[in-house]
């Protein structure tokens, strides 16, 4: 969209955490020259940190409750502690979210696998209970 020469609206590319990237379109209003507009001041980045560890109790069970673009290299990011309840918010900058995205998905892996872990130990569990009865006779034809 263009008006009198000035472009109107920019596109960004931006890498979620998750990995997937998305385009983002910026607006200018129309009346406003580029050499008179204000530069928008973002809040630094806090130093890198591992922010699956949480602060006051080092639980490593901390995930991220929300999270949205805090300038062109940064993130605003809610956290929550479930083991002691705390909840901190904080800029951080993208490669320490990219990090933070690794683990939340290294964790879910381990969940998934223990997950069905689980599951084929309870089914081998029903299946031995099942021949037993079919060894005893208590699994008669009226049963199904």
């Amino acid at each position: 969209m263009e008006t009198g020469g000035d472009q109107t609206h920019y596109v960004k590319r931006v890498v979620l955490p998750s990995g997937k990237t998305i385009e983002v379109v910026y607006f200018k209003e129309a009346e406003v020259q580029l050499d008179e507009q204000v530069p928008v001041e973002h809040p630094p980045a806090e130093p890198h940190q591992e922010l699956h560890v949480c602060m006051e109790c080092y639980s490593e069970l901390v995930y991220p409750v929300h999270w949205d673009e805090a300038g062109p290299d940064n993130w605003n990011v809610l956290l929550h502690c479930p083991n002691c309840d705390v909840y901190r918010e904080g800029v951080f900058a993208q490669d320490t979210v990219e990090a933070f995205d690794e683990e939340l998905d290294r964790g879910g892996d381990a969940l998934a696998r223990d997950y069905k872990r689980l599951m084929r130990a309870n089914m081998a569990d029903e299946i031995e209970r099942f021949v037993g009865a079919l060894h005893s006779d208590a699994i008669l034809p009226e049963d199904f």
